[in-house]
Parts: C-alpha cells; structure tokens; sequence
C-alpha cells in the first residue's frame, strides 16, 4: 500500500469514518455499516492502534527523507505485529487476595521501499532473441545412458 494511502487510512480510522474488518479473532466483535466495503460484516475502529501505526509511518518516512529517498513514491512493502513478552505487575483485591495486572506490548516491523518505475523493453531486444530448439524427452533420456 502507498504511504499516502496508508496514512489517509488510518487517519479516517481514528475518525470513524472507515473502519478496520476483523477477519480472524473476530468473536464478539460487532456488526458494522462500513465492514461491506471490503466485503465484511465485522469491524471496528482500533483508534489507539491506528494512532502508534500513523506515528511510525511519520517516522519511517522521516528517516527516508534522511537517506535521500524519494518519499513520494514510498510503498509499504512488509507490516508485521508480534507479541512481546509481557510485564507483570499486581491488583489488590477484597480479602487480601493479590490478582495478575499484565500488559501486552507488541513489537511492530515495517519495511518501505520506493515503487520502482515500469520501464518498457526496447523493440530490438525482443527480435534478436532465437528461439532454441526443443528436444524430446527420450532422446535425452537415451544420451544421458550412453554416457
């Protein structure tokens, strides 16, 4: 995806003007109006997650312009979440019980690259090219018995 599209995406997520499809840990998710545009029921509108991707989008794209990358033309070639180990800290209840307090932090990956341009094939390239002659199967098969 585009970086420019990227960003207006998530920028409209945080505005609950588009949302989000929950294709896979989707129980007890709600029913939206907006989901049928990516041929969906189910979505939401994850305005927190969507904040953390548009502030390391703004990054990325600084460090490309540091690096002399056209920014412009930046694609969004690999995204990828992963679990991070989890920090325990603790809720005191009624009775002098002691309840878990976890967080789950994530570690996101992001690679950009610059879309390249298409370029068409010279002509004259293509008419030099000869066609090399196939060989059937058993006449190979019988020059690789000889030797």
């Amino acid at each position: 995806m585009h970086i420019r599209k990227a960003t207006k995406y998530l920028k409209d997520v945080t505005l609950k003007k588009q949302c989000v499809p929950f294709r896979r840990y989707n129980g007890g998710v709600g029913r939206c109006a907006q989901a049928k545009q990516w041929g969906w029921t189910q979505g939401r509108w994850p305005k927190k997650s969507a904040e953390f991707l548009l502030h390391m989008l703004k990054n990325a794209e600084s460090n490309a312009e540091l690096k002399g990358l056209d920014v412009d033309s930046l694609v969004i070639e690999h995204i990828q979440v992963n679990k991070a180990p989890k920090m325990r800290r603790r809720t005191y209840r009624a009775h002098g019980r002691i309840n878990p307090y976890m967080s789950s932090p994530c570690h996101i990956e992001m690679i950009l690259t610059e879309k390249e341009q298409i370029v068409p094939k010279p002509e004259e390239e293509v008419a030099q090219k000869k066609k090399v002659p196939s060989v059937p199967s058993s006449v190979t098969a019988r020059l690789r018995n000889r030797s």
